[in-house]
């Protein structure tokens, strides 16, 4: 298969690229410049705001896989730093649409990654028929999936991922989480009673790869661990781990402080 990957260079969509080379499947990246990497793969320079330049590549491809988004590793979310959140996602969203409205020949899978902030923080056990709450990063998720939603009427096969924090040993969210537990100042998170869900990067690959190669598989999936945890016991597993200690809480007050709303 060909498939296009948008925002395919950062650590999910590298993971992904790796295991379909290791098939023997063509892998061409969405990026701010071009070039071909020592292991074939060509990145194609786009704006993440048009199909200027690439948008006829898409006459070739058998999958288009939606990564774009500035990572929400970034604060403090300030109101700049949220409409960023915003027009990263929906803008890219609606330039792939257009490429696939434009092409002659469309691919048969659109696969948009998205997050299960969707069903905001009540901290209870939600599914795919769960509603999205009203909080920012929730209905981030909506727009963010909407900004795609028109390929169905195109009669591509469209998927829905959305995902839990995805975690490896180098790369992603763990090394940021696990920074405190290293300094010896690990602890809970204010009550540390809130949901801590995550998936491993082994696992989400997996399951982004069963979503495309399973024509039957269409709509919204939710890829997460399947045990409840809660930020109090994963971080005193990552202290075990780590060799830490895991000492009092990190009170709430202090991480607005730092870390913004």
């Amino acid at each position: 298969m060909k498939i296009l990957i948008a925002g395919g260079s950062g650590f999910l969509g590298s993971a992904l690229t790796n295991s379909l080379l290791a098939d023997g499947h063509e892998v061409f990246i969405l990026s701010r410049n071009s070039r071909i990497s020592s292991d074939g793969v060509q990145f194609i320079k786009w704006d993440a705001k048009t199909t200027q330049g690439w948008g006829q590549l898409v006459n070739e491809m058998d999958v288009i896989v939606n990564l774009v988004g500035r990572t929400l590793a970034s604060w403090p979310w300030t109101a700049s730093t949220k409409r960023d959140f915003h027009d990263s996602r929906v803008q890219p969203g609606l330039a792939l649409v257009q490429a696939v409205q434009e092409a002659d020949h469309r691919p048969g899978i659109f696969v948009q990654v998205s997050g299960i902030n969707h069903y905001g923080l009540h901290g209870g056990l939600a599914d795919e028929s769960t509603p999205p709450a009203d909080d920012f990063l929730a209905q981030l998720t909506v727009q963010w999936e909407a900004a795609t939603k028109s390929v169905e009427e195109l009669e591509v096969r469209r998927v829905i991922v959305r995902s839990a924090p995805v975690l490896a040993k180098d790369g992603g969210l763990l090394s940021l989480m696990a920074l405190p537990i290293k300094l010896f100042a690990g602890g809970p998170l204010g009550s540390g009673k809130q949901a801590m869900p995550w998936i491993h990067i082994d696992d989400w690959v997996g399951g982004v790869r069963f979503l495309i190669e399973n024509e039957n598989m269409r709509g919204v999936y939710n890829l997460i661990a399947p045990t409840p945890t809660s930020n109090a016991e994963f971080n005193r597993s990552l202290a075990n781990v780590l060799h830490r200690p895991y000492w009092f809480p990190m009170p709430a007050f202090v991480l607005r402080i730092f870390l913004g709303k």
